[in-house]
């Protein structure tokens, strides 16, 4: 049967909700064939969508058998023998005999399936496809936007007909948006489900800073600067290693941009949440300084690889700086450098003998 009308429906459809063709025919040809086997009782019948050419086929199945088995099991119809030869004189057992449906007298059948097949089996593509889509992104960034908030959640519009709820404790405190508003969100986990894809997101998670950094600044996504730890008090403060692996590529400077503009789009990216950055270093006495930046170092001592542990001498007045407020840059130093660190004073240092 020929019906052109039939598969331009069918690319319409495969465009407008982003479906393969290949899918679309496959789902339609099941429902089909579960339609006639309704209809008609029957377990064997082949159906093919040839969209090439507009054309629908659809034939019964039968195994030719010399005679009938009460304990067959098989899926296909049967047919005997001499039955099989009032069709085709050269049949033999085993073959299988092909009869054509007439479409057109299937046509109400095939009308109830298509529409079973847009309202189940094409959701349940689109559903499929939708997973499989962020799944890609779990542990990415994505961007969404805003169409709903009540006082627990900000519901995001991802698109693929997905919607999330950006829980409010997933927010940064300086957080404050408003409907329409596109926001980008890490995507924690994606999971599959009876419905849509559940999508878990974050903006309080450590990582979106390092997707930000690697969408903001090309020698991060190129791997020419690679990030070699990152501590993060969301909302407050993040402190970066990173590290040049072109000695040509200063690292500091690529990240912050000219006049400061790629470091300060991070930063509005996160609500004013600060991003302090300091160099890598295989010499880890050099490294553990840097991580206690902007705070001024006398002299690392003590390093032991084994445990990992350090002792770091600052002046007086820098004492507080390298702590800083309720020890957070120490504690983000060393969350960020993988070393622990013990910082004293100059003069305590030298009362103890461990300066001359």
């Amino acid at each position: 049967m020929i019906n052109k009308e039939f598969f331009k429906q069918l690319e319409e459809i495969s465009v407008e909700r982003g479906i393969e063709m290949e899918s679309l025919v496959d789902v339609i040809s099941k429902a089909l064939v579960n339609s006639y086997k309704k209809a008609h009782g029957s377990t064997s019948v082949k159906v093919e969508l040839r969209a090439e050419r507009n054309e629908i086929l659809m034939h019964s199945q039968q195994l030719v058998v010399a005679k009938m088995d009460e304990e067959y099991d098989g899926e296909m119809d049967r047919i005997l023998l001499e039955d099989a030869k009032k069709i085709r004189s050269s049949y033999r057992v085993g073959d299988v005999v092909e009869l054509p449906i007439n479409i057109k007298e299937f046509g109400r059948l095939a009308a109830t399936a298509a529409k079973n097949v847009f309202t189940q089996n094409i959701k349940a593509l689109e559903r499929e496809k939708a997973f499989n889509f962020f799944k890609q992104f779990e542990d990415e960034m994505i961007t969404g936007e805003v169409i709903d908030i009540n006082d627990r959640f900000i519901t995001l519009n991802l698109g693929h007909n997905t919607t999330t709820l950006l829980p409010l404790n997933e927010l940064l405190p300086n957080d404050k948006f408003g409907i329409g508003e596109k926001i980008r969100v890490y995507v924690k986990k994606v999971e599959e489900t009876t419905k849509d894809p559940k999508v878990f997101v974050s903006r309080s998670e450590r990582n979106l800073v390092t997707r930000l950094l690697e969408s903001i600044i090309p020698e991060i996504k190129d791997g020419i600067i690679e990030i070699k730890g990152i501590a993060r008090d969301p909302g407050d403060r993040s402190k970066i290693a990173i590290y040049s692996n072109d000695p040509r590529v200063d690292a500091i400077g690529s990240c912050v941009g000219e006049n400061g503009s790629r470091i300060k789009e991070v930063v509005a990216a996160l609500n004013g949440e600060k991003v302090d950055l300091y160099k890598w270093s295989e010499d880890v006495e050099e490294m553990i300084a840097n991580s206690l930046q902007p705070a001024d170092v006398t002299k690392v001592l003590n390093v032991d690889p084994k445990t990992k542990t350090s002792l770091v001498i600052v002046p007086d007045n820098q004492l507080s700086l390298a702590i800083g407020k309720s020890g957070q840059n120490v504690r983000l130093a060393v969350l960020s450098c993988g070393w622990k660190i013990d910082i004293k004073p100059t003069s305590q240092a030298y009362q103890e003998g461990l300066l001359f």
